[in-house]
């Protein structure tokens, strides 16, 4: 498991977007700056969590570990120790790749 030095609040959570493998067809590679943003991430560390209006907490949905489909232009991309992680809200969690 990735340590990292951030910690999410409310209902944030922090993702490892995951890189697909490579495949170039016919010798032709596409540079990165072309490239899509991955749409699959690991989750790495959950925030404090969301209220409802009564002042109850509401439990996640997803828990670290686990492999999520995130919204294409969702979160905010943030570089840690060279590594690229996405803080985004739970909302933009589309589901759990089982």
């Amino acid at each position: 498991m990735t340590q990292t030095s951030i910690q999410p609040i409310g209902d944030r959570i922090l993702v490892q977007p995951m890189e697909e493998n490579e495949q170039v067809k016919g010798g032709i590679i596409i540079p990165d700056s072309a490239k899509e943003k991955p749409q699959n991430a690991k989750v790495i560390a959950l925030g404090t969590g969301k209220t409802d209006k009564d002042g109850k907490k509401v439990p996640f949905e997803v828990k670290v570990g686990d492999i999520v489909l995130i919204s294409k232009y969702g979160g905010t991309e943030v570089k840690l120790d060279g590594e690229k992680f996405t803080l985004l809200r739970e909302d933009d969690v589309l589901g759990i790749i089982k």
